[in-house]
C-alpha cells in the first residue's frame, strides 16, 4: 500500500508537470510540488513567465524575482540564483498622490551572455549587465555592468575583473587535494564522485569527524 501511495503521487507530480509545461496552468502547484530544478524553471519561464526573450542554457532560481518580465531580457549562458529584478520604482502611486501628477517610472534590464547573478542580489530598472559578468551575492546593481567584470556591494562597484576571478579561483583550486576529481567529473554535479567530493571537503577544512561532538 505503501508503495502503491508513492507511485500515485509520483505520478500526480508528472501530470502537473506535464500540464504546466505544456499549458502554462498551475505554475505555483508545479513549483510547489515538483521542484523544478534552476534549468526547468527556466525553460518554463521562457515559455510561460512573459519574459521579453531568454536565451539558451540558462538557469533560474526558485527563489529568483522578477517583479517585470516584460522588460526583462535574458542572453545565453546565464544564472540567476534567488535575486531579484526589479522593473519599476514602486513610489509612483504615492508621488503622483501627493504632489498631483502622473508620473511613471519604468525601465529595462537586460542581461547579457554568460552572466551570473549572485543571491540576494537586487538589479534595479535601466540596467544592462554586460557579457561575461558576475553580480556577486547581495549586491544592490543600481547602474550598467561593464562587460567582463565582477561587481559587488550598495550601490555595487567593480571588484576585479572576470579573468581575474578565474585565475584566483584556478590557484586556489589547485591546492584541493580533490582537484583531480574534479578534472573527471561530468558537468557541474556528477552522482558518481559527489559522496567522496563531500567527505574529502569536510575533512580537508575541518579535520576528522568527531563523533563525541554531535
Amino acid at each position: 500500500m505503501v508503495f502503491r501511495g508513492k507511485q500515485n503521487d509520483w505520478g500526480g507530480r508528472r501530470a502537473v508537470a506535464f500540464i504546466a509545461r505544456r499549458t502554462g496552468r498551475g505554475r505555483s502547484l508545479y513549483k510547489r510540488l515538483c521542484s523544478p530544478s534552476a534549468f526547468e524553471w527556466a525553460e518554463y519561464l521562457a515559455r510561460w513567465g512573459g519574459l521579453h526573450s531568454v536565451g539558451k542554457s540558462v538557469r533560474i532560481s526558485l527563489g529568483c524575482n522578477i517583479t517585470d518580465p516584460t522588460l526583462v531580457r535574458i542572453g545565453n549562458n546565464v544564472t540567476l540564483a534567488d535575486c531579484t529584478l526589479l522593473g519599476h520604482d514602486g513610489v509612483i502611486r504615492i508621488l503622483n498622490a501627493r504632489f498631483d501628477k502622473k508620473l511613471d517610472s519604468v525601465g529595462p534590464i537586460d542581461i547579457r551572455d554568460n552572466c551570473f547573478i549572485g543571491y540576494g542580489a537586487i538589479v534595479m530598472p535601466r540596467v544592462n549587465i554586460g557579457p561575461d559578468s558576475i553580480v556577486s551575492a547581495g549586491a544592490v546593481v543600481t547602474k550598467d555592468v561593464p562587460p567582463g567584470v565582477v561587481v559587488g556591494g550598495n550601490p555595487a562597484k567593480v571588484i576585479c575583473t572576470t579573468e581575474e576571478l578565474v585565475a584566483r579561483m584556478e590557484a586556489r583550486a589547485e591546492t584541493y587535494p580533490w582537484i583531480e576529481l574534479i578534472r573527471q567529473r561530468e558537468g557541474a554535479y556528477d552522482p558518481r564522485i559527489e559522496p567522496v567530493l563531500k567527505v574529502m571537503r569536510s575533512t580537508f577544512f575541518f579535520g576528522e569527524k568527531d563523533i563525541t561532538r554531535q
